[in-house]
């Protein structure tokens, strides 16, 4: 760039005024189509029968882990590991009540999978808290109270007119 003559001034680059990338949040619409809960694993018709069992699977632990606003993200990624780790488990032992062969070994590894992965999520059922916080029991109490008086009210003015 030619330096600038004396009664003019330097110009600077225009300066970018975009955030970084690193800083920037995703919106909700940019996540992938299972983060959304769209699709159940990518690229996979979730009309299958293999597909149905494994989202059974996953909602049932879901539902008995305290429901999906009680896990976090890697519980999920536990839970979604032992779905399909037992529906492989099932496929093998359907595979052997028809009477055809298995690989032992298989299933025996798939069971000790299994087994680990119960562990650290967690056998036991939790309960999920369906007892109201005092303010979440304040507002519909009110809001009772306010319908209940505005019932009272309407009723008040059917009598005058009639």
């Amino acid at each position: 760039m030619p330096a600038a003559s004396p009664g003019e001034t330097e110009r600077k680059p225009a300066r970018e005024t975009r955030t970084p990338a690193s800083t920037r949040v995703a919106k909700a619409q940019a996540r992938s189509r299972v983060s959304n809960g769209a699709d159940i694993l990518p690229g996979v018709d979730g009309r299958s029968i293999v597909a149905r069992r494994f989202r059974d699977i996953v909602a049932a632990i879901v539902v008995d882990q305290g429901g999906p606003d009680q896990i976090s993200e890697a519980r999920e990624q536990l839970i979604r590991r032992f779905a399909a780790a037992a529906v492989l488990a099932e496929q093998l032992e359907a595979q052997l009540a028809m009477g055809e062969e298995i690989d032992i070994n298989q299933h025996a590894l798939l069971c000790s999978s299994l087994v680990r992965l119960a562990q650290r999520i967690g056998i036991d059922r939790r309960m999920r808290n369906v007892v109201p916080t005092l303010a979440e029991y304040i507002a519909t109490k009110q809001q009772v109270d306010h319908a209940e008086v505005i019932e009272t009210s309407d009723g008040d003015d059917d009598d005058d007119e009639a």
